[in-house]
């Protein structure tokens, strides 16, 4: 009956799919809708299904629920398994090709995917509105993008037509593979500037490309020995007025289980009093938690002068 019915969601979320060439998450338990299955989640990275466990599962149980990924996924060539559960998170082929790198396609552009390198995979799909809404807006504008990882802010605002995009984050290897993003749409990188540096030790150096008309905020909730959302966002926040152009427009971002919505909009009304909210950007649909904003957060907020 368990695997019975992780099966049957497998195939409503498969159902679900707008463009089967497109990479999507299938199926989120950890939002909590799906009882018993609070510790799965499977992407779907075209041609790879990937299983992602956060607790054990028995070889058995695992084995149907890849067979039935392939069977329900026509381009399906290889399902994987990511093991969060374990130490540095290893990645096993179950069915089909060994395939570690890849390039994906989400909205019509492109991006590199590595599987079995880290924890993270290059591309967090919750963010593909958050990605929509950017490139929608940027034409002409100059973009700062903080905890920039891979770039794919910075590759959907140049898809855009942002005048320029400056991408910050701590890790070099991130903003070599963000440069290839940006090289694997076809994009001129003489307007995309790529800083490798702690964001809270280099103020001075951000501030050189300023005024910013949109900055682009994405911390990750905690990082051991790094960041701590709820202790560093306003490290930044209280730096707004010396970066933004008038009437710029902020896109804070919070993946967080312990700090909600009230959390960003206290730190703008303290730090950025002269910014009112304007929207919340959601994630895609199967994302949906059931403790209301419990994940990810996108709230964008607009110089009133």
């Amino acid at each position: 009956m368990y695997n019975s019915l992780m099966i049957k969601y497998i195939d409503f979320s498969v159902q679900k799919i707008n463009n089967i060439e497109q990479c999507a998450r299938l199926f989120h338990g950890r939002g909590g809708t799906y009882a018993g299955f609070e510790h799965v989640v499977i992407e779907w990275l075209p041609p790879v299904a990937l299983i992602v466990l956060y607790k054990e599962e028995s070889h058995s149980w695992t084995m149907a629920l890849a067979r039935a990924l392939q069977e329900n996924l026509s381009s399906c060539v290889s399902v994987q398994v990511q093991y969060r559960c374990r130490p540095k998170a290893p990645i096993e082929v179950v069915l089909g090709d060994e395939i570690s790198g890849l390039v994906v396609d989400e909205c019509g552009l492109k991006f590199h995917i590595q599987l079995g390198r880290s924890q993270n995979i290059g591309l967090f799909l919750d963010m593909r509105n958050g990605r929509q809404w950017v490139r929608g807006v940027v034409a002409g504008k100059n973009v700062l993008n903080l905890f920039a990882y891979t770039c794919a802010f910075s590759v959907a605002a140049i898809a855009g037509d942002a005048r320029q995009v400056v991408n910050l984050d701590l890790s070099k290897a991130s903003l070599s593979r963000g440069r290839e993003n940006h090289r694997l749409n076809g994009h001129d990188t003489s307007n995309v500037i790529f800083q490798g540096v702690d964001i809270f030790k280099s103020f001075s150096r951000i501030k050189k490309y300023a005024p910013y008309d949109l900055l682009i905020c994405d911390p990750p909730d905690l990082q051991k020995g790094s960041v701590n959302a709820e202790r560093d966002y306003k490290k930044i926040l209280r730096r707004v007025p010396e970066l933004m152009s008038s009437g710029g427009q902020l896109m804070l971002c919070l993946n967080s289980y312990r700090l909600d919505e009230v959390f960003l909009h206290s730190l703008v009304r303290d730090f950025c009093p002269g910014y009112y909210f304007i929207e919340v950007v959601k994630p895609p649909v199967v994302f949906v938690d059931a403790i209301a904003e419990s994940g990810l957060k996108v709230l964008i907020f607009k110089d009133s002068q």
